[in-house]
């Protein structure tokens, strides 16, 4: 018999964990009729803001909304304290790892990390060996994706050490909650999330070239608007009060970029690229590629324009080399894990790969470069078609993939077609590494998995998100002061207006 999963509001039993008292007696007290009026007004607001994605390969083409729920996710100040700690120290690893991939290979010569898992990694980027960083940094903004799976015990699942993105979902969310759940808020000490613009710009120019005026110019770098994250770098530009181009906008002058404006041509220092390596620069990567901009690596080299993520980042979030990350933080910080791994069989070992081929009803099976939720086999929700077809991949290339246990992943009270009922949840928490240190967003982006049973949370797989708080546990009596009315009080529909839509690339 499945273990059950556990529940973040009631833990499995009849009590109500801290921090949830309000969140309990709110929905037991507002009628459905109210949260489903709720639940079309953010809707609407979400539309009027735009705030969508398009799936890749749908044949329709059509941009979406991603499903808000509206009943808040919390965690504890306590929990989210140990999170806080275990993020930073593996980001610090992430980093310290990815100096030591190109430079002096430690880790490989000790054994930490077997050598071809990261020279012939698709990401891996021989043009990075030898450079030197500005303060070492490799992953100045990093998602790390967290499942728990009981009260005191929190997995990562991966690190996305490229270009993470949902952060203008986890700040949309926020303010979408505040519009419509004004009395509910102000019942709970929330962290806030909004500050976390100042926070990235803050960061992004304290990792500028030496060789940067005192006021650095940053950029974002989008591939353009038919990108499916266009909206979020949109928003981003806006919100850090910085230019959004793309790579006919830049272009490289004795090793220098300057960015084409109006006034003539502006030296920029800092560029945030949503923009995969292999379409950066088309004379160090792909030939074909228009979106990048010729002459940026060389200018990369000089030290003359710092790239955030950096190239090659890619070595450190594939998920082979995810499975070495205890080993990785052992190494590097002489510290055991603060957050564990998923347990993982890497399907390149022999006795792993029997035992996986035996057991693949009962695992998660993913490609060591996969992502979105795609190429994926969850063995108790596959049929044995399915099933069979996996097995004679892993047959056929063992090493491209790795395996999980089934998780029971905690649960949340979620607003759903028949009312409020627990769906499965992740956490993607964004940690920024500057020159000044470390800064974790209190809470991050929960997302949830809307149909009964899914593990599965990916946007483009039908999941959805939730506003993440993290809180101070309620003063006594709070929670028994909670109202129908002060829970449900918003402003009505017609009072709402939406936010003008961000900036657009020039």
């Amino acid at each position: 018999m499945a273990k059950p999963a556990y529940d973040e509001m009631t833990a499995l039993g009849d009590d109500c964990r801290a921090g949830y008292e309000i969140v309990k007696s709110w929905l037991a007290s507002t009628p459905p009729e109210m949260l489903r009026q709720r639940q079309r007004e953010a809707e609407l607001l979400f539309r009027r803001i735009g705030i969508t994605f398009a799936v890749y390969g749908d044949a329709a083409g059509e941009e979406r909304l991603i499903p808000f729920d509206i009943v808040p996710r919390i965690l504890t100040t306590t929990e989210w304290d140990k999170l806080a700690k275990g993020l930073r120290q593996r980001v610090t690893a992430l980093n310290m790892f990815l100096k030591d991939v190109y430079g002096r290979g430690e880790a490989i010569r000790a054994g930490v990390v077997p050598e071809e898992l990261v020279y012939r990694n698709p990401y891996y980027r021989p043009e990075m060996q030898g450079m030197q960083l500005p303060h070492d940094i490799y992953v100045m903004i990093g998602g790390i994706d967290i499942v728990r799976v009981d009260a005191d015990t929190f997995y990562v699942l991966e690190d996305n050490a490229r270009t993470p993105s949902g952060v203008s979902y986890m700040l949309e969310n926020r303010e979408v909650m505040m519009r419509l759940f004004p009395d509910l808020c102000a019942r709970h000490r929330i962290q806030p999330v909004d500050n976390y613009t100042d926070e990235l710009l803050a960061t992004l120019k304290s990792v500028a070239p030496l060789s940067a005026p005192g006021d650095p110019t940053v950029a974002i770098l989008t591939p353009g608007p038919f990108n499916s994250a266009y909206y979020e770098h949109s928003f981003l530009a806006d919100k850090l009060g910085v230019e959004l181009v793309e790579g006919r906008d830049l272009y490289v002058r004795e090793n220098t970029v300057f960015m084409r404006t109006t006034e003539g041509p502006k030296r920029v220092d800092v560029i945030y690229r949503r923009l995969d390596d292999d379409f950066l620069d088309p004379l160090a990567f792909r030939p074909d590629s228009v979106l990048g901009v010729p002459g940026l690596m060389a200018a990369y080299r000089a030290g003359n324009i710092t790239l955030a993520n950096a190239v090659g980042t890619g070595v450190a979030d594939d998920k082979a080399v995810y499975s070495y990350m205890p080993e990785i933080i052992k190494f590097f910080t002489g510290e055991e894990p603060i957050l564990n791994n998923v347990p993982t069989w890497r399907c390149r070992e022999p006795e792993a790969l029997k035992y996986v081929l035996d057991n693949l009803g009962d695992l998660v099976v993913k490609e060591v470069d996969g992502s979105g939720g795609y190429g994926m086999l969850v063995g108790p929700k596959a049929d044995k078609a399915t099933i069979e077809a996996f097995r004679q991949k892993l047959k056929h290339d063992p090493a491209k993939f790795i395996a999980q246990p089934t998780l029971a992943l905690s649960t949340c009270p979620t607003f759903v077609g028949e009312g409020v009922a627990p769906r499965h949840v992740d956490l993607r928490p964004y940690v920024l590494t500057g020159a000044d240190g470390i800064r974790c967003v209190p809470g991050g982006l929960t997302r949830v998995a809307l149909k009964e049973g899914s593990l599965v949370v990916n946007s483009s797989q039908g999941g959805g998100t939730k506003d993440t708080w993290v809180v101070d546990p309620p003063r006594a009596g709070q929670a028994q002061s909670q109202t129908q009315s002060g829970a449900g009080g918003s402003q009505s529909q017609s009072q709402t207006q939406s936010r003008p839509t961000a900036a657009r690339a020039p």
